[in-house]
């Protein structure tokens, strides 16, 4: 039955003759009462309520009008939607009775055309004003929800002693009175294989997922002010058997921390929580743990001094030959051997001086790497960004790798540039010998191959046209400046004879060294008449 109905008429055959008519066209909407007078008809919506009353207007004991008001009273919100019973003598009186929130009224003798139409009309308005009720109660539910999240946002966060009055008020505020004691805490995170996590309202849809099938009551599901989702809630088994669900279905993201003591008063919710943040960082040395409890990890914890000598000589090994020294050395820092005793604050100090004593001073001495080893270098700053230390040891392994190759390159090109500057420096001083490329390569120290490239590299010519170049320019500035006969002039700037010297000159620009002199001499003379 979809709808409780009551009928009140002092008349039994209206009464018996009204419920048949419905009941035949209606089956299965209506669960039908019947009342003979008013107060009978107040007696029974007390007991049953109803939501739809047809009443007559003019019986004994109780009349309709007063039965009317009486259920007003009695009613939580709206009350029961009411149609008047009236005969042709009483339609004045039924019309007056609409001002008492009477929804409509029927004219005796009824007619079955008229009784279910306007039954078909109410139905429709109590269906859509259910509907309006219900987004009504969504909406204030939902705020509700907020304001009870941000109030417990605040609890978890709150460290000094509350008054009784605060207690009070957020005891009001989030409903611990109605919370299953003793109660626990959970923090649950969730990272994918790239490091990136999901969000607060997505990791809550997942958690409801997971839990569908199990038997607990979750008190709250809701985020911190770091993105986390925050579980409250009992029995304890409750979120064991969650993070089963999450190992089952290979959710291999989901980590989760729980506190070790049960909460049973209000302040209990910020020590919980505090142990469950410490629980689920220790997942990060874990990777095939979905959960832990603060018991598992509150004992002595491993921890050393930090190793500020190796870290220095970490970063003196970058853009050196010795990698795999590099890499024993960052074992030895991390101390991976003894992840599972080890303390993780040590881990996290220890991560940040490399950040910063190794991989920043790299790239503010040497500049940006590409942009794929920059993507690296900035999530590697941050061991948070990655789902387990394993994930992040491999991934500071292959930035270090790649860092000390970018190194390496960078010196030898500056190494490079160096050398190079010197032949040409050299080229420059004895041009006029007989200079060979290996006279050069034989002064700054190069495999003579190597330096054929590397010089090619660095001036954009091969090293006789460059060595032609230089001579010629010499030369040039002879032709302008001294009087000398030709081949006194080729032979000084390093030509072998006056031929070679007549070719190369030509060669390179095109008129022979004497019609040169003759168009530069003629060239002055025109500036000096003009």
């Amino acid at each position: 039955m979809n709808r409780t109905l009551l009928i009140v008429d002092d008349e039994k055959n209206i009464r018996v003759g009204l419920k048949t008519m419905i009941e035949r066209e209606f089956s299965d909407r209506y669960c039908i009462h019947m009342a003979s007078n008013g107060q009978s008809a107040l007696d029974i919506y007390r007991e049953t309520r109803a939501d739809i009353v047809i009443t007559d207007i003019r019986m004994p004991i109780m009349d309709g009008i007063r039965l009317i008001t009486e259920l007003a009273n009695v009613s939580s919100g709206e009350g029961p939607a009411v149609v008047i019973l009236s005969g042709f003598d009483d339609f004045e009186y039924a019309k007056t009775a609409i001002k008492y929130k009477v929804k409509d009224y029927l004219l005796k003798p009824i007619r079955r055309e008229e009784l279910f139409d306007l039954l078909n009309r109410m139905e429709k308005d109590l269906t859509k004003q259910e509907a309006i009720d219900r987004q009504r109660e969504e909406e204030i539910e939902l705020f509700h929800k907020g304001i009870r999240a941000s109030r417990i946002q605040q609890l978890l966060l709150q460290e000094s002693p509350l008054s009784e009055e605060d207690v009070e008020e957020y005891s009001r505020t989030i409903r611990f009175q109605q919370f299953e004691k003793p109660y626990t805490v959970a923090v649950v995170n969730f990272r994918y294989d790239d490091g990136s996590r999901m969000s607060p309202s997505e990791t809550e849809s997942l958690v409801e997922r997971l839990s569908h099938s199990l038997e607990g009551n979750i008190e709250v599901m809701t985020s911190d002010y770091e993105g986390r989702l925050v579980l409250i809630g009992s029995p304890r088994s409750w979120f064991e058997e969650l993070s089963k669900q999450a190992e089952l279905k290979g959710w291999h993201g989901l980590r989760m921390g729980i506190s070790s003591i049960e909460g049973h008063q209000l302040m209990d919710i910020r020590t919980q929580y505090m142990e469950a943040i410490t629980a689920l960082k220790y997942t990060f040395l874990y990777p095939q743990t979905y959960a832990i409890e603060y018991d598992a990890i509150k004992g002595e914890r491993q921890s050393y001094a930090y190793p500020q000598e190796d870290i220095r000589k970490l970063g003196n090994m970058l853009g050196t030959d010795h990698e795999k020294e590099m890499l024993v050395l960052l074992g030895s820092i991390f101390q991976i051997e003894h992840l599972n005793q080890m303390d993780i604050s040590y881990l996290e100090r220890v991560s940040r001086l490399v950040n910063e004593q190794v991989l920043d001073e790299v790239f503010l001495v040497y500049g940006e790497s590409s942009v794929e080893v920059l993507k690296l270098y900035k999530k590697v700053g941050n061991m948070s960004n990655f789902q387990s230390f394993h994930d992040y040891y491999r991934k500071l392994e292959h930035l270090l790798i790649s860092v000390n190759a970018y190194v390496t390159q960078v010196r030898s090109a500056y190494t490079e540039h160096g050398d190079m500057k010197e032949a040409v420096a050299f080229i420059e001083e004895f041009y006029s010998r007989a200079l060979n490329m290996a006279m050069v390569s034989n002064h700054v120290s190069l495999n003579y191959s190597y330096f054929s490239e590397a010089f090619k590299a660095h001036t954009g010519e091969n090293f006789v046209l460059y060595l032609k170049k230089v001579r010629i320019r010499k030369a040039k500035e002879l032709l302008l400046s001294s009087p000398v006969k030709l081949s006194m002039i080729g032979e000084s700037v390093g030509f072998e004879n006056s031929k070679q010297f007549s070719r190369v000159f030509k060669e390179l620009e095109g008129v022979t060294p004497h019609e040169y002199r003759i168009k530069v001499q003629a060239d002055e003379r025109l500036k000096v008449c003009e």
